[in-house]
């Protein structure tokens, strides 16, 4: 699969990243690894997670890091991968954090977790809404300098708050954010398109979506009420089933057989058309769910097909 280069960095990815939130969730350590070694064989190399998935099991977290860890012991593949995980969600034990104090026990946390030296991109989770942005971007430099960060991405910041780490960080000749992980998908299109593309313009950051499928919604496997009792995630998708979603169904379906391929493939290769847009986030539980999204890259939608996606999903 061919490598797109994460801006303003050395590392180069294949266009999909593994959300890894199922691991230690709904796959237990053996398939975790059964999976990751079908992404690979695939061409890719990027996989996400965070320090506190998956927390809603245990009430702590750190599941998924440990099993990514095993996995890339056992493979000894840890120079081949791009690694991203995060800091400052919350957890039973603990509420949003991003102060240096956290920053700096939750890194080595999850460095001794991954069973690695350093982590190739670590996001700002969530924002805590009082540390002081320069607390917050001097820690991330200094962790740089030491070697233990390659590079810092941003998911759930505020608009503003966003805006503030880009101004703290030119004050100071801090690293700055080189990535931005939003909520962006077909039928979640407003906020990111309004209040987050100006800033991925201005400061050339690449961007990587999170339920980029809403939740399981754009695979089409939810179209009636009973429909949500099929998955552990189906209720988080049920906001959707509604006419604009319903719409948006209809005419990924109408793609989708044009090109006879999968919804949720097409799904996928809608926002991989757009040019803001990096690698975006996805998950799978078995090897069928797996190749529908990695047919994606590959899938090269006409003029025709993103206007009426564009149009049904506006």
């Amino acid at each position: 699969m061919n490598k797109v280069s994460i801006k303003n960095t050395d590392l180069q990815v294949a266009p999909l990243n593994f959300g890894g939130n199922v691991f230690g969730w709904t796959l237990d350590e053996q398939a975790s690894f059964a999976i990751l070694d079908q992404f690979v064989a695939a061409g890719c190399n990027f996989v996400d997670t965070a320090d506190t998935y998956s927390w809603w099991v245990n009430g702590v977290g750190g599941q998924s890091e440990t099993i990514i860890g095993k996995w890339m012991k056992a493979r000894n593949n840890r120079k081949e991968m791009v690694i991203a995980t995060k800091v400052g969600s919350e957890t039973k034990e603990h509420g949003f954090d991003i102060s240096r104090k956290h920053i700096l026990k939750s890194v080595d946390e999850s460095l001794q977790r991954l069973g690695t030296d350093y982590i190739d991109l670590y996001y700002t989770h969530f924002d805590d809404k009082i540390t002081p942005m320069e607390e917050v971007m001097a820690t991330y430099d200094e962790l740089i300098k030491a070697g233990k960060l390659r590079y810092i991405a941003a998911s759930n910041l505020s608009p503003e708050r966003l805006q503030e780490s880009f101004d703290v960080a030119e004050a100071n000749n801090f690293a700055k954010y080189v990535a931005l992980q939003p909520h962006y998908n077909l039928v979640e299109r407003s906020t990111f398109e309004n209040d987050y593309a100006p800033l991925v313009a201005q400061y050339d950051l690449s961007v990587f979506p999170y339920w980029s499928l809403a939740a399981g919604f754009l695979t089409g496997k939810y179209r009636t009420e009973a429909d949500f009792a099929k998955s552990p995630r189906g209720a988080g998708a049920a906001k959707y089933l509604n006419e604009k979603g319903i719409s948006v169904l209809k005419a990924l379906d109408q793609v989708a057989a044009k090109h006879n391929t999968q919804v949720a493939t097409v799904a996928l290769a809608w926002l991989l058309a757009h040019p803001l847009i990096t690698a975006p986030i996805v998950s799978a539980t078995n090897e069928a769910q797996l190749k529908t999204l990695l047919d994606a890259p590959a899938l090269q939608l006409e003029q025709a097909d993103i206007e009426l996606l564009n149009e049904v999903s506006k």
